[in-house]
């Protein structure tokens, strides 16, 4: 097998094998050669229907023909400037027009460089230190935000940042109201779709009283949009759930497939951000033309196809086959969903742990023996995109019901 042989070059080379945890998995992960609309084919020549979709860039499938072109057509311009060039006011402009919290936009080169920087930038302009997250909300890679309510989630941290870091749970309204009372806040922080624990949604009237216990309080209200943002809608999550954030976190889809993060907000705020102001950010990559190009094509195809509705649309359907195959319970909000093998409902970090990963890692494997892939974890979640046809759904549903037999055996 070709994979196992790259994987075991890999190991000599590579921490783990891989250059990211999520991407092994037992008993060894497949190498992509090639993508094509909703489907990839490993070095192996097998072919999968892709529900993972690089964690969610690629709303439009692989090799989407305006991204490619768009690309391109800047490859014969040039690759890399340090300079400024038209396509990063051009993607701004787009960003600004649907996202109602976007004033202003400063792009970087990961959704953690900007978690990081927005933090920063919070801080700044309250005067205060103390960041609010949530329980399984994840923003990132640095030190800042790797903390869960037993502590760092990773040695190397320093302990001082954790005096500065409250943990509450998801989707408890009292218990950041009980926080807010005792700390300074400078900023509350959330995923207002949880997407890093599987897809656990906000409940009614969650984020409203965010911004409410924000507003009362003096503390910025944060939306980490980095998989939500042009996913949810045009206008993300805060125009679906009808929340007003004071800054937003995007990444993922608007890079186009490239690498890519942003950080963006009123711009009384964002003004304090260098050359402007005095908070510092910066970086060789950021605004970087080639991610620009494949951005502004995505977003323009977004905006001029009803790609959001088609993905959803799809999800809708798998969602519904995993329910009735398996019989636990699928999370969803628009294209993004996750089942878990939790015989309750999950509406926090507590409960969805309780689920049976190891129930979930042998369906994993079966529905990759039946040409299917998704996320090789529990607490990931499925994307779909607008180049899934009819012919995917049902070979979907075949790999799904084979697989859901092997789990009840």
């Amino acid at each position: 097998m070709k994979s196992r042989k790259l994987y075991d070059r890999a190991k000599r080379i590579l921490p783990g094998g891989v250059d990211s945890p999520v991407r092994a998995f037992e008993p060894y992960p497949f190498f992509v050669e090639r993508g094509r609309d909703a489907r990839i084919t490993d070095v192996d020549g097998k072919e999968y229907v892709d529900y993972c979709l690089a964690y969610g860039p690629l709303i439009l499938g692989h090799q989407a023909p305006p991204v490619a072109k768009a690309v391109n057509a800047q490859l014969k311009h040039g690759v890399l400037f340090g300079i400024p060039n038209e396509l990063e006011i051009r993607l701004a402009e787009k960003i600004t027009k649907h996202v109602p919290c976007a004033e202003m936009v400063r792009f970087v080169n990961s959704g953690t460089e900007a978690t990081s920087s927005v933090v920063r930038l919070a801080r700044a302009y309250t005067g205060r230190e103390k960041i609010l997250i949530f329980d399984g909300c994840y923003h990132g890679a640095h030190d800042h935000f790797l903390f869960g309510k037993k502590g760092a989630k990773s040695p190397g941290i320093p302990h001082v940042l954790r005096q500065d870091t409250i943990v509450a749970s998801f989707n408890n309204q009292e218990s950041v109201e009980k926080i807010a009372r005792k700390n300074e806040l400078a900023a509350i922080m959330v995923e207002p779709v949880m997407g890093n624990l599987g897809c656990i949604p906000p409940e009614d009237g969650f984020l409203k009283g965010l911004r409410e216990i924000c507003d009362d309080n003096g503390a910025m209200l944060i939306f980490d949009e980095v998989i939500t943002g042009f996913r949810l809608g045009l206008s993300g999550a805060q125009g679906l759930f009808k929340v007003m954030p004071d800054l937003t976190t995007l990444g993922k889809i608007i890079g186009g497939g490239f690498p890519v993060g942003a950080f963006t907000g009123r711009s009384e705020i964002m003004k304090l951000v260098a050359p402007s102001g005095k908070v510092y950010q910066a970086g060789t990559f950021c605004g970087h033309p080639v991610t620009m190009a494949a951005g502004l094509a995505t977003l323009e195809t977004i905006e001029r196809k009803n790609t959001i509705q088609k993905a959803s649309y799809f999800a809708g359907k798998v969602a519904g086959i995993l329910e009735r195959e398996l019989g636990y319970n699928v999370n969803r909000v628009g294209s993004l969903f996750q089942v878990f093998f939790n015989d309750s409902e999950v509406r926090s970090a507590d409960e969805a742990r309780k689920s049976d990963n190891v129930k979930f890692m042998k369906f994993h494997r079966a529905l990759m023996e039946n040409g299917v892939f998704a996320s090789p974890s529990q607490f990931e979640v499925w994307f779909t995109s607008s180049a899934h046809s009819a012919k995917d759904l049902d070979a979907t549903e075949e790999a799904i019901s084979r697989a859901a037999e092997t789990v009840r055996k």
